[in-house]
């Protein structure tokens, strides 16, 4: 219907029926340098808006005349407060011309979709308009409000705030305290950036290195009493700190039971990365290369490059962020060399896997580097056919899986849950997910070359039989998937 022209480019525009909603937009496309005519049946609406220098004219938009005197204009504005003239006028305008740009007003879904088909190119419907700025504006507010009492949180500190992140933190975990350090540092308050665990996968070392994200391991922190503001980012519990809590950020709900003063925890973002993008622009600061860079990554990470759950909240923070990042930086994230431990790990787990329909379960056997099931079970989830993957393996007398999927049917998480969830630990979310079980029975049993292949068959029959149960397919005859 339409031609190719942008509508920056337009200056030709035409409105027909001018009520409220009419003259603002006229206003509007006039403060804009816009050439604009008015067609109006109301006669001394039309002198009204002559007299203020306006072109307008007196017609009814419901007849041919109508669409004959703006014939030269690029776009047609159709904004009366009548949606069956709406309707008339749409067609008049198509049967006259059919390269003109038409943005007609809509009351309701209904004559939305009949305003489409009579060949609108744009349908409105100020009501959806006006509860849409609103929410923008109620969120704008909630922002501003939540920003100054973050500030004053962090500002309260006497010595050093803690920024915690989850355990063996994932990057978007790590741009997120990266993010919140900037702000304290902002605010004139010092902090140290905290984790549990370790940082294993080959991307997430790259990650930190190669932006110099300072990070301190819990276990090396000497004195614990510096501490006396506590932030949780991208994690919800510190329990394992045996720390209290001031401020929670998250975009994954909660069940712990504790009570920060500050919770900003948003299930309807993809991202915690998305979150603290916001509070870096509320807080209209200069947001440094090395911090944009780690915040685009963690939300291109956490949504796999835009593919997953993402939300116009992270494409807005992603556009922010790009033309403060490195490119060349992400570029060398995401492709880090692989380390020989990894390689090890899925050479074990291409051999030993087990392929029942689009599930796939593997035994990589005793691993010195658990993160590396974790890109086993991400590299098998490209084998032909296979939608889900979860790769476990042995190490410090504990079970450690990775389950990884992208069957929109299966919620990994849940899979893991259900599978482990009274046994062990486990964590995830619908296409990623882990678990951590105590070998139980097994624990008696020394790990020696002797005992290596009686625990390792052990193992992989009651985990494999347990998981295969719990994604509802039989596993009791299984295939390499050759």
């Amino acid at each position: 219907m339409s031609t190719g022209v942008t509508i920056s480019s337009i200056s030709d525009y035409a409105i027909l029926g001018c009520g409220s909603v009419g003259y603002a937009v006229a206003e509007e496309l006039v403060e804009q340098g816009k050439d604009v005519r008015i067609i109006d049946r109301d006669e001394s609406r039309v002198e009204s808006l002559r007299d203020q220098d306006l072109d307008a004219r007196t017609a009814d938009i419901r007849e041919p005349e109508a669409a004959e005197l703006v014939a030269d204009r690029d776009v047609v504005l159709i904004l009366a407060s009548d949606v069956e003239s709406n309707k008339r006028a749409v067609e008049h305008i198509r049967a006259a011309d059919n390269t003109q740009f038409v943005v007609a007003r809509a009351s309701d879904p209904v004559s939305g979709d009949e305003l489409e088909e009579l060949g609108a190119d744009i349908v409105i419907n100020p009501s959806s308009v006006i509860a849409e700025s609103a929410l923008r504006a109620l969120e704008s507010g909630e922002l501003e409000y939540n920003a100054g009492k973050l500030a004053q949180l962090v500002e309260a500190t006497d010595e050093r705030l803690a920024i915690v992140t989850q355990d063996s933190p994932d990057p978007d975990s790590i741009a997120s305290a990266a993010a919140l350090q900037a702000v304290a540092d902002h605010l004139g308050v010092e902090s140290d950036i905290i984790y549990l665990g370790d940082v294993g996968h080959q991307e997430n070392r790259a990650f930190v290195n190669l932006l110099g994200i300072d990070l301190v391991q819990w276990d090396e922190v000497e004195d614990r009493s510096v501490y006396d503001t506590v932030a949780l980012v991208d994690h919800a519990t510190s329990e394992e700190m045996d720390l209290p809590v001031d401020i929670v950020i998250d975009h994954h709900e909660s069940d712990s039971e504790f009570e920060p003063e500050f919770v900003d925890i948003r299930p309807n973002m993809s991202s915690t990365s998305t979150i603290m993008t916001k509070y870096i622009q509320e807080f209209d600061m200069n947001v440094s290369e090395e911090v944009a860079t780690a915040l685009l990554y963690g939300i291109r990470a956490e949504t796999l490059d835009f593919k997953r759950d993402t939300t116009p909240a992270d494409l807005t923070a992603a556009a922010y962020l790009y033309p403060f990042a490195n490119h060349d930086t992400l570029e060398q994230v995401e492709s880090p060399s692989m380390s020989p431990e990894t390689l090890d790990v899925l050479a074990e787990a291409i051999a030993n896997r087990d392929v029942q329909g689009s599930h796939l379960v593997s035994n990589a056997g005793l691993v010195r580097d658990r993160e590396a099931l974790t890109q086993a079970a991400s590299h098998l989830l490209n084998l032909e056919g296979v939608t889900t993957t979860a790769v476990f393996g042995i190490a410090d007398e504990t079970i450690f899986l990775a389950g990884r999927s992208k069957d929109i049917r299966i919620n990994i998480g849940k899979v893991l849950e259900d599978a482990y969830g009274e046994m062990g630990e486990t964590a995830g979310h619908s296409t990623q997910a882990s678990a951590e079980i105590p070998l139980g029975i097994f624990t008696g049993i020394e790990i020696s070359e002797d005992t290596r292949d009686t625990l390792l068959e052990l193992t992989e029959e009651a985990v494999k039989r347990t998981l295969f149960d719990a994604m509802g397919v039989d596993g009791s005859e299984g295939s390499n998937g050759s």
